[in-house]
């Protein structure tokens, strides 16, 4: 029973290790780029412009943006907001701040599992030791 525990504490390590963990980092890789763009464009002043759009698959087509003083931000679930670009910047630091929380929150949990684990398996050790009294 013990090594079973161990196998699924493994699992969820190597679940959090190679898929959870990537799919932040990414995540706020592309928030960073998001908030690298917008700080270029008003930088550089640039109120229209041609780009390539991923269409999806590594297909990529030409655009045209005639006003880039607007952008539509993914927000999640397949929704998008429009935004200037100070309101876009904000809800970027938000964003980041909100994933930073989340990735503090997750490390204490999976802390918190492991320490219970390892009491139980601790205790279930300490019982199935226990010696046999043999002067009752």
């Amino acid at each position: 029973m013990d090594s079973l525990r161990q196998e699924k504490v493994r699992k969820f390590e190597e679940f959090v290790d190679q898929r959870l963990k990537p799919d932040l980092v990414h995540a706020i890789a592309q928030r960073s780029d998001l908030r690298r763009n917008i700080e270029n464009l008003e930088k550089h002043s640039v109120t229209s412009l041609r780009t390539m759009v991923n269409l999806g698959s590594e297909v990529y087509m030409q655009a045209d943006v005639p006003d880039t003083r607007h952008i539509f931000v993914d927000v999640g679930l397949g929704f998008h907001v429009e935004f200037t670009w100070s309101e876009a910047l904000n809800f970027i630091a938000v964003k980041e701040e909100k994933l930073s929380r989340q990735i503090e929150e997750y490390t204490r949990l999976i802390a918190s599992i492991k320490a219970q684990i390892k009491m139980v398996c601790e205790g279930i050790r300490e019982i199935l030791q226990l010696p046999v009294l043999s002067d009752v």
